[in-house]
């Protein structure tokens, strides 16, 4: 997740005045602009990119590194380090990417614009033994490739280099409690399954870093960033002044697109609306102790309140700052009650005037939830601190009767004056999908606007490009005893179907309305004593419209 948006109870009131400090303690500085564009032209100069350090190392080192695994990247660049030609791109992936301090004439050499001096200065690096240095920040590549948007809008791609605080496999210790999150599993997450379209106004709440605040500017006009943290909206800060080429702003007049916040939850933007909301919020379930203050949480995970509160108060209020037709996008953790579903306490936070869409991605027990989240904060490396806080975990899912924690993506719309709700759905897919997904919930959300707004019987459907259809028999029978439907994209789903629901598929190549197709199989398969045409029909109907909002069927 990136960092907090955290609750007012534990924080001080909020300031919605832009934040604008250029040189915020414990941070890279954001107020010397001649050294941020040697910085960013000396990266690009020695090739360091994506693609850059993944040629550098090599298939299996790249793919260790992605574990957070040092050890075989260390190697290689060990060797890089003595060729002229390698030399300079190893000396700058071990200095940031694996945490070994360099000789200062060795960045020198690599890094000519800026030098190691001008990196101390922008507060990147740190002296450390005899003449060495050592990273100060974490400093990486992050790109994507050029996509379109889900209204046809095509998004350009994007290399950008990436500050953020140096993570536990790069350090000694337990992590600092206002750490500012890098690019993580989370974040990526979020940007994967974010439905792109073109927006005049959007949100990321409680940025971070700033990955989420670096796609939306690809296809919003204008991005608010907000952060409980002043640590990491100065890091947000640096990282856009660092890649304003590439992210299409003006060093010299950065509110005119992004404006970032100093606040807690929705504070910083009351009264506003946005058309689009992103959020990878601080929603790790925590242990409250009596008399911690926001001090004592680590705000990029921890949001200050009990139990799943966080997610809760978000999925309530977030339809408050969408503009009609706005949507909001986020990750989330909620607690399983023992002998409940997993979709109860989803369920009772959803607004009836919004759309909202639950999926359930994963679900684990008390434990395993505690063990990822010490091991996340180095925790474990403190025995005695370890134990204490993983039976604080336990103790607090127990007063609560949490038998399991779920996480996944919600996404919420406020509909149009007047329009009713679209969707409520709450679903559980727990293997593995296309990535990434954004489009095709985009595409799943206008069909299903489409299904509100059309007449289901009159029109003409067919096939996905993307759908197979899969029959079991066992040997020697006359008809198979399964029929499945299967999708190839997006969420893959599979679907079973009944006989007259096989035959209307195979039907389907846009001649003919619903309507016609199914007046056809009732006359086939009807006309048996008992038979209910106007139950046929209704049933064939209803199971039609789950094909078409499941992207099986799509409109001629």
């Amino acid at each position: 997740m990136t960092s907090s948006a955290q609750s007012p109870a534990t924080q001080a009131p909020s300031i919605k005045a832009p934040f604008t400090a250029g040189n915020t303690p414990e941070a890279p500085r954001t107020d010397l602009p001649g050294l941020l564009g040697a910085l960013a032209g000396a990266l690009r100069a020695v090739g360091y990119t994506v693609d850059g350090v993944a040629e550098l190392l090599g298939e299996a080192a790249h793919e260790a590194l992605s574990r957070d695994q040092l050890i075989p990247a260390l190697i290689v660049t060990r060797r890089a380090a003595g060729e002229p030609a390698t030399a300079a791109l190893a000396a700058v992936v071990r200095l940031w990417l694996l945490a070994e301090p360099q000789r200062a004439e060795t960045l020198d050499a690599a890094l000519p614009g800026i030098g190691t001096e001008g990196l101390m200065e922008l507060g990147l690096v740190e002296p450390s033994d005899a003449d060495l240095v050592q990273a100060k920040v974490d400093l990486r590549p992050y790109g994507w490739d050029a996509t379109q948007g889900d209204d046809g809008v095509a998004g350009g791609g994007a290399d950008l280099w990436v500050a953020s605080d140096l993570a536990a496999h790069q350090r000694a210790g337990v992590l600092r409690h206002d750490h500012v999150l890098g690019i993580g599993q989370a974040s990526t997450t979020l940007v994967q399954v974010t439905a792109r379209r073109h927006v005049a106004k959007a949100l990321d709440l409680g940025t971070g870093c700033g990955i989420q605040t670096f796609h939306l500017l690809h296809h919003a006009e204008h991005v608010t960033a907000t952060d409980i943290s002043e640590r990491a909206l100065a890091f947000t800060r640096f990282n856009l002044l660092l890649n304003a080429a590439e992210l299409h702003v003006d060093p010299a007049d950065l509110d005119a697109r992004v404006s970032l916040r100093l606040g807690s939850l929705l504070e910083p933007v009351a009264g506003e609306k946005f058309e689009l909301v992103v959020s990878n919020p601080p929603f790790v379930i925590t242990p409250r102790s009596p008399g911690e203050t926001a001090t004592d949480q680590f705000t990029y995970r921890d949001g200050g309140l009990p139990g799943d509160d966080i997610v809760a108060s978000l999925v309530r209020d977030l339809p408050s700052v969408l503009a009609p037709e706005g949507t909001a996008q986020l990750l989330g953790n909620w607690e399983i009650t023992a002998g409940a579903g997993w979709d109860e306490r989803p369920r009772s936070w959803a607004r009836p005037a919004a759309d909202v869409w639950f999926i359930q991605r994963e679900q684990v027990g008390p434990e395993q939830y505690a063990e990822t989240w010490l091991q996340d904060a180095s925790e474990n490396r403190d025995r005695k601190l370890y134990q204490d806080s993983y039976a604080a975990y336990l103790d607090d899912f127990a007063a609560r009767d949490v038998a399991g924690i779920g996480f996944g993506m919600i996404w919420l719309r406020r509909p149009a004056e007047g329009a009713g709700q679209v969707l409520s759905r709450f679903e559980e897919i727990t293997y593995p999908i296309e990535q990434p997904v954004g489009p095709h919930l985009g595409a799943a959300v206008e069909r299903a606007d489409w299904l509100a707004a059309h007449d289901l019987a009159a029109a003409h459907l067919l096939v996905a490009e993307d759908v197979t259809e899969e029959r079991h028999q066992r040997p020697g029978a006359e008809h198979p005893g399964v029929i499945l439907l299967r999708q190839g994209a997006g969420l893959r789903r599979t679907n079973l179907l009944s006989t007259e629901l096989a035959g209307f598929v195979s039907a389907c190549d846009g001649d003919l309305s619903v309507g016609q197709i199914i007046g056809a199989l009732e006359a086939l398969l009807g006309g048996y004593e008992g038979f209910d045409g106007a139950q046929f029909r209704a049933g064939l109907l209803a199971e039609v419209g789950n094909l078409v909002r499941d992207g099986f069927l799509l409109p001629a």
